[in-house]
């Protein structure tokens, strides 16, 4: 093979694309939902466990996206896919802005759950998997650092929104511009993969081969194969903890600072604290995965996401709320670099889709309990408290096995 001189690698093209198709899941995610739970709740007349309890069975059977995404992913394309789900999930939104009863929120939901949450998230992941190898931890830095950027706009214009025309609007709002803008970029801007364009992964010009061996698989572990790792379970359980607890706070963040004795312009400012330090995860995340062990890279995030567990309880002026805020960000900036690398780099592009899609649906089953832990807990003790530390030591031995974890070798 042989490098093109002076020409845009397209996997740029993708991942920013992929990029903007992760944002889109905003309405499918606990923190988009969250921006809209206080007069939802309000309006419909739904308690808060009854709630939690509907996001954990519309997260539960949302999973189910993640795990056949994968299987789907591999065999049709990331094009196809990408827009026919983006299509599906912001029709789903629109019609989401009318339920009146709470049978067709259940059924809401659980279709955004499905759709954004687990299937799109995948795609969105594994497009970028697809287009790199050996760049694939600078890639992944950028992709986040992009789809950050995306979610810092959207949770404050969102926020807004609700605010001063209510929750339906902006829900007609954002199913209407997943539409308009997912769609097109689908049909238009994405690609399956480099060789489907004559080239090979990261920019070299692939060299013509008329009849391509359908039966060769790229390089890499099987799905069985990478579930016999130690790492697989040490990588996919951290991150579904984080999932777990950004869901929990995500979906009643407004509750648990109003709990400390804030009101929601604290909420929302946390919500872009949050966002902009996650930023600045990316980034130390995305340099250092490139020199540092990646399950040292996650022992020290979770180690971050503990301290900011422990401290919660305790924030009582807003400057400690914002410092609260950005060991949250922090912290999940760096797991979410770590979570979108490990994949691709450690386990190869032989069954990407189904590893990602297992290591997601995780993601999303410790998301669906976070919510319904924390109702339970106020509405057992009063507080938010207990769930706090208990949490804070379930993430702290995580990180302690992931600091010591054996990293698997890669697989030609």
């Amino acid at each position: 093979m042989r490098r093109q001189p002076g020409r845009l690698y397209y996997g740029w093209v993708v991942l920013f694309a992929a990029a903007a198709a992760m944002v889109g899941t905003l309405p499918g995610r606990t923190q988009g939902l969250g921006l809209i739970t206080e007069p939802l709740l309000a309006d419909l007349g739904i308690g808060r466990v009854d709630y939690a309890q509907l996001n954990l069975w519309a997260t539960l059977i949302g999973a189910g996206g993640a795990i056949g995404i994968g299987r789907v992913l591999d065999r049709f394309g990331s094009r196809t896919v990408v827009t026919v789900i983006s299509a599906a999930l912001g029709l789903t939104v629109v019609l989401m802005s009318r339920v009146t009863v709470f049978a067709e929120l259940a059924v809401a939901v659980t279709l955004t759950r499905a759709l954004g949450q687990s299937a799109l998230s995948v795609v969105s992941i594994a497009m970028v998997g697809h287009w790199f190898v050996r760049r694939v931890d600078i890639a992944m830095a950028i992709y986040s650092v992009a789809l950050s950027i995306g979610f810092m706009i959207a949770f404050p214009l969102v926020g807004s929104i609700v605010q001063s025309s209510g929750w339906r609007t902006a829900w007609l709002v954002i199913g209407a511009s997943i539409v308009g803008i997912l769609v097109p970029m689908g049909l238009l801007l994405v690609r399956r993969s480099p060789e489907s364009i004559g080239i090979a992964v990261d920019g070299d010009i692939a060299e013509p081969e008329p009849e391509p061996e359908p039966e060769l698989e790229p390089a890499g572990f099987t799905l069985r194969e990478a579930l016999r790792t130690p790492a697989f379970w040490i990588f996919a359980v951290g991150a579904a903890l984080y999932g777990l607890v950004a869901s929990g706070i995500g979906l009643f963040n407004e509750s648990i600072l109003a709990e400390r004795g804030f009101g929601p312009t604290v909420y929302y400012q946390t919500l872009v604290i949050t966002a902009i330090t996650s930023l600045a995860g990316n980034f130390v995340g995305g340099w250092l995965a490139r020199t540092v062990p990646l399950n040292r890279l996650m022992a020290v995030s979770l180690l971050v996401l503990m301290i900011g567990l422990l401290a919660l309880p305790h924030v009582g002026t807003i400057a400690m709320a914002m410092a609260w805020a950005v060991m949250m960000g922090l912290g999940g900036g760096l797991v979410m670099v770590l979570f979108f690398s490990v994949w691709p780099r450690v386990y190869g592009r032989r069954q990407l889709g189904r590893i990602q899609g297992v290591a997601q649906a995780m993601t999303v089953l410790a998301s669906a309990v976070g919510p319904l832990l924390l109702a339970a807990c106020v509405e057992i003790t009063g507080s938010y408290a207990s769930m706090f530390y208990i949490l804070a030591g379930a993430v702290g031995t995580i990180a302690i096995a992931a600091a010591v974890v054996r990293m698997p070798r890669g697989r030609a």
